[in-house]
């Protein structure tokens, strides 16, 4: 953390190790890119006990890839909602303490159902720990986030708080998040708290995206907090685009409805991933030409 230097000795393995393990886990906690669950998933299968319990730490809506490959009986979903960077293996620069980290854990099954103490008992070392009822419904309120500001505040280039207080970004990320909360509303999906938020502090929908946007920046994001969707550009990598704001151009489009702020952001974080844009204030004007696209 920024005020103190911790050193820990960890038993670290390459990918191409995994197939010497012996021993199967209790728990695995999977932090990984959401388009990369389904194969480490399958990796993992043969070293997860047959009562053990495998739970995506991480964005986007993996629960049932996770469910697909191990079972519903071994799968715990989880949120999350802590900022760090790492750059150089090994060391992890987390900007975000414990007090302003946040999890919610809920089971994916009814299979799993009370055994929601195990994953959230490890997570509450390094932040606040919510134990959810409808974890699917409470992890597409952080899709509604992430849509809101993940993506958008990379594509200027800028730090979270900066990229905000651009002129006209604030707007067209709230936009965004809109699009993202019709898309969830549209899949029966309960309108939850999240971030330590209470039920009454959603109970507007008009004002459900601004208040997890504000809850967002005002109590979880430094100055110097970037998105990791820019650290994965910085890093030359491509990013979860598809898997947040990818996800609700495709689910409005199922109910024949368009999504232009979320399919604008697509559009321009996939030229620059495919180095033909680079993240940079300019693109704020591109975004909102791109919004007018028919």
């Amino acid at each position: 953390m920024r005020d103190q230097t911790i050193v820990t000795e960890v038993r670290a393995f390459h990918l191409s190790d995994v197939c010497t393990f012996t021993d199967q886990f209790d728990i695995v906690l999977l932090s990984c890119k959401a388009y990369d669950t389904r194969w480490h998933c399958h990796l993992i299968k043969p070293y997860l006990k047959p009562g053990g319990l495998l739970a995506g730490v991480q964005n986007g809506m993996t629960v049932d890839a996770i469910t697909e490959v191990v079972g519903s009986h071994r799968s715990m979903g989880t949120v999350i909602e802590i900022s760090s960077t790492m750059f150089d293996p090994g060391v992890v620069r987390r900007d975000s303490p414990p007090d302003r980290s946040w999890f919610a854990v809920g089971a994916t099954s009814t299979e799993t159902q009370g055994r929601e103490l195990e994953i959230s008992s490890l997570l509450s070392d390094v932040g606040r720990v919510a134990i959810v009822k409808d974890i699917r419904a409470t992890k597409w309120m952080k899709i509604i986030s992430n849509a809101t500001t993940l993506v958008t505040t990379a594509i200027l280039g800028l730090p979270m708080l900066e990229a905000m207080h651009f002129p006209g970004m604030r707007e067209f990320m709230l936009r965004s998040g809109q699009e993202a909360l019709e898309a969830g509303l549209l899949q029966n999906y309960d309108v939850l708290p999240i971030f330590g938020l209470r039920s009454e502090d959603v109970a507007d929908r008009e004002k459900v995206v601004e208040r997890l946007l504000d809850t967002l920046m005002s109590g979880f994001v430094l100055p110097e907090t970037t998105t990791t969707v820019l650290q994965d550009w910085q890093k030359g990598r491509r990013s979860e685009v598809d898997d947040m704001n990818g996800l609700v151009v495709d689910q409005l489009a199922l109910a024949g409805r368009n999504a232009p702020a979320n399919r604008a952001i697509v559009r321009i974080a996939h030229q620059i991933e495919r180095r033909q844009e680079t993240p940079g204030v300019g693109n704020m004007q591109v975004l909102l030409k791109e919004v007018m696209r028919p």
